[in-house]
């Protein structure tokens, strides 16, 4: 796909621009309305193809679940493995500016058949939770203040640390948006024990010195947006002596490790990439 394309639509989707200005400027790269109608197919998520772990699935117990955050109950999706009653490590799942939708609810699964307790939070909840449509999620998740976001993240931790199920140690890993918001955790929460970041903005440099635990960052090579913030970043946390392990992935773009979105998904870089992350949480969690 046109790389100008796929410029565009990352602006629409981490901006205030809305569909119909977005449209216009697509049907002008591409020729025509006929044209971007064809490439937004493309574009955007398909959650008909978000279930890799059904939710059926009689490996897993799974299901939503309420917890207190500072604002009133935050709705999330729980899920565990089934049948055993041994304590297992948690992992908090963020989710991208779409809320949460049919393919972190997917992510969540496939980590509880990892081994992991899995809580994915609806960090919409306070704003009356993920609605349907997509774009007005995105509209919704740019109202929403990141000190309150952050607050109800924090409690995730928090309770999925205290869970019956759980052993106590818990880290988190965010895609996007939610990859901005793990690298906020690993700042802020003293209880994390290891933080995943999928392509999300850094911390600042001067709240780099705060983070207690080890990190994996996973980059996009094609993500000039994101990687703008890499090299700072890198040179702050070798002068704070931060545990880290980075990777970028040439050639790929933002929101690779997306199945549901087939112009920016990558199998080969998303498998790695997962690979990665589990083993990375295993050694840090149990």
């Amino acid at each position: 796909m046109d790389r100008r394309v796929i410029a565009l639509y990352d602006r629409f989707v981490h901006s205030a621009m809305g569909r119909r200005e977005f449209l216009s400027r697509l049907a002008r790269l591409t020729g025509g309305m006929a044209a971007a109608s064809a490439a937004l197919s493309l574009l955007e998520n398909d959650y008909a193809h978000a279930a890799t772990v059904g939710v059926d699935d009689q490996r897993l117990q799974a299901g939503y679940v309420g917890y207190p955050g500072e604002a009133g109950t935050i709705r999330g999706y729980l899920a565990r493995p089934a049948g055993t009653a041994a304590r297992r490590p948690g992992v908090v799942v963020i989710h991208e500016n779409r809320g949460l939708n049919p393919h972190i609810e997917d992510v969540t699964r496939r980590l509880a058949l990892e081994g992991f307790l899995a809580l994915a939070p609806d960090g919409l909840s306070r704003l009356g939770g993920t609605p349907g449509d997509s774009d007005k999620a995105r509209e919704l998740i740019y109202t929403l203040p990141r000190e309150a976001a952050l607050a109800d993240f924090l409690a995730a931790v928090d309770w999925l640390a205290g869970h019956d199920d759980c052993s106590g140690r818990v880290g988190c890993v965010g895609f996007c948006w939610g990859g901005s918001m793990s690298g906020q955790l690993a700042v802020h929460s003293d209880r994390l024990a290891a933080a995943v970041v999928y392509y999300g903005s850094q911390p600042g440099v001067d709240d780099v010195r705060k983070i207690k635990a080890p990190l994996l960052l996973h980059y996009a090579g094609l993500d000039e947006r994101i990687n703008a913030g890499i090299e700072p970043f890198v040179e702050a946390m070798k002068a704070a002596g931060t545990r880290y392990e980075m990777h970028l992935y040439e050639g790929v773009d933002h929101a690779f490790n997306n199945d549901t979105n087939a112009a920016r998904y990558d199998a080969a870089a998303a498998e790695l990439a997962w690979s990665r992350t589990v083993e990375f949480l295993r050694k840090n969690l149990t």
